[in-house]
């Protein structure tokens, strides 16, 4: 049996032809992946060859599949930042956010998957930055109850989560709004449908 050829690096030619648009297509193509199998079912070669690259590079530019998750991670940190910029009302934010499944299904996709692929926190690669910012979310939520306009026995996080849930509902039960809706569940015309009845109801408890 002939034994294994060695791994080889990347050429400096390889290296140094465009690397940001070389980075860009490694990042699309791991979305596309971790969109079709999540963080744990995905595979660099399988991302490599989506971006019709050398495998190697995607250790060199993210040092391998987590590294590259993280950086997709604090993409979406910033995303979040345009999506819901200081001063906008809660519930347009909630809007905003069940929009983005439109605009970044993807995006959507690969957060349904880490919660469904969840082992536990030695191995959620986003854990710290996604506990940061949802931490930022409950901190507004409680000022807002401080200010009177949340009912007093609503635990904020406890809220948090159930408008994440809501907001993620297009993507995490499609089965479920087709069956009561008898129409595509992705389309523009429900997701916006949809946007803006979760922020109907965010104004009615006091999110306005």
């Amino acid at each position: 049996m002939t034994s294994p050829r060695p791994r080889r690096s990347p050429k400096p030619q390889e290296r140094q032809r465009d690397p940001e648009r070389t980075r860009q297509k490694i990042i699309e193509a791991a979305a596309a992946e971790f969109a079709e199998h999540g963080f744990a079912g995905a595979r660099t070669r399988a991302i490599a060859a989506r971006a019709g690259v050398n495998q190697q590079l995607v250790s060199y530019y993210f040092g391998g599949k987590e590294g590259l998750f993280r950086v997709m991670t604090e993409q979406w940190v910033h995303r979040r930042e345009e999506l819901a910029p200081p001063g906008m009302p809660v519930r347009e934010q909630l809007r905003e956010y069940v929009l983005e499944s439109l605009r970044n299904p993807e995006g959507a996709r690969m957060f349904a998957w880490s919660g469904l692929q969840w082992t536990g926190p030695d191995d959620d690669p986003d854990r710290d930055t996604r506990t940061q910012m949802l931490g930022d979310s409950v901190t507004e939520l409680r000022a807002i109850q401080a200010a009177g306009r949340l009912p007093a026995e609503l635990d904020p996080v406890c809220l948090e989560i159930m408008l994440m849930a809501a907001c993620l509902a297009t993507t995490t039960l499609p089965h479920v709004i087709e069956g009561l809706v008898g129409a595509d569940p992705r389309s523009p015309e429900f997701v916006e449908h949809y946007a803006n009845q979760v922020a109907l109801l965010a104004e009615h408890i006091g999110l306005g």
